[in-house]
């Protein structure tokens, strides 16, 4: 079984599995039950579609989509019932452009689009395609976790335990809700939300981060080398934080566990305080951040239990 839908006009967060964080704005936003506008001779609601990709069926849709295509899909959302964690999701073929962060948070399922992706991308990457006239994409997480760089194409490789992103795009939510000890550099700059509800494995941006960089991070290790946006280590629960550049302000917001390296400074706001760095500190700077002891003590740490 399968959807098809056409636009009449571009519409945002199509296939948006948090319903545009339904939680946020409890439907003033966005009703999931509501109609999607500008359909032609068809009544879906944003419900359907979701519904149809938990069902790992198809959804094909001719003509633009706008921002925030497949927001978040194969994920289980706890808030409506959820198990928190990656369930499969379905295909998406489009038939025309999508605008900026497709697959934001993408953890599982492909899309298919004949047109143009705006930048930036989400947590996506393209692979061969099967599909005549189509690029293919598909979730970094799902890839991550599938150990396998089947159809990955250059400059971008993958040995099964480590990611190189070197096509030069830029993506937010890289990494997100990565379950397993793999390592995804980044070569270049960004965008929001990496390393978004990571639970393992390493990230490492090599330029700049935006926004909320290791937000609601569970685990492993996020480090950017450069600079970072506001709101760094939001609702952050557990793993490191690593920021050798500047860190624009509010950093730990809501944190709730884990630890947060800062050599370039950055206004963190409570619940997090500094605390001394120990001899475990020390050896983990030095052996991520691949410097020495002396460079090592130029960071500062935060954590929200004193450890």
């Amino acid at each position: 079984m399968s959807i098809e839908i056409e636009f009449t006009s571009p519409r945002k967060c199509v296939c948006d599995f948090t319903y545009n964080f339904y939680w946020q704005h409890q439907g003033k936003e966005l009703d999931p039950d509501g109609v999607i506008p500008d359909q032609k001779d068809t009544d879906y609601t944003y419900r359907d579609l979701v519904t149809a990709l938990r069902k790992k069926e198809t959804v094909t849709i001719k003509g633009d989509v706008g921002k925030r295509l497949c927001s978040n899909a194969g994920a289980d959302m706890r808030y409506f019932g959820g198990t928190g964690g990656i369930i499969d999701s379905g295909i998406v073929i489009v038939d025309g452009d999508v605008g900026t962060r497709m697959g934001m948070g993408m953890a599982s399922g492909s899309i298919y689009v004949s047109g143009k992706v705006a930048e930036p991308l989400g947590n996506i990457i393209e692979v061969q395609s099967d599909l005549a006239g189509f690029k293919k994409y598909r979730s970094i997480t799902d890839l991550l976790h599938s150990g396998s760089a089947e159809g990955l194409l250059p400059p971008n490789t993958f040995d099964g335990t480590r990611l190189t992103l070197a096509d030069g795009i830029r993506r937010d939510t890289i990494a997100a809700r990565c379950g397993v000890d793999c390592t995804v550099i980044v070569n270049g700059d960004a965008d929001l939300s990496v390393g978004m509800l990571m639970s393992a494995g390493e990230l490492r941006v090599c330029g700049d981060a935006g926004m909320n960089a290791g937000t609601l991070l569970s685990g492993g290790t996020v480090v950017i080398e450069g600079n970072a946006g506001e709101f760094a280590a939001a609702d952050m629960r557990a793993g490191v934080l690593i920021i050798k550049g500047e860190s624009k302000g509010f950093v730990g917001g809501k944190m709730r566990g884990g630890a947060v390296f800062l050599k370039g400074g950055g206004a963190v706001i409570p619940p997090v305080r500094k605390v001394p760095l120990n001899g475990a500190d020390y050896r983990l700077l030095i052996r991520t951040m691949r410097t020495n002891q002396i460079e090592a003590m130029m960071y500062t740490k935060y954590s929200v239990n004193g450890l």
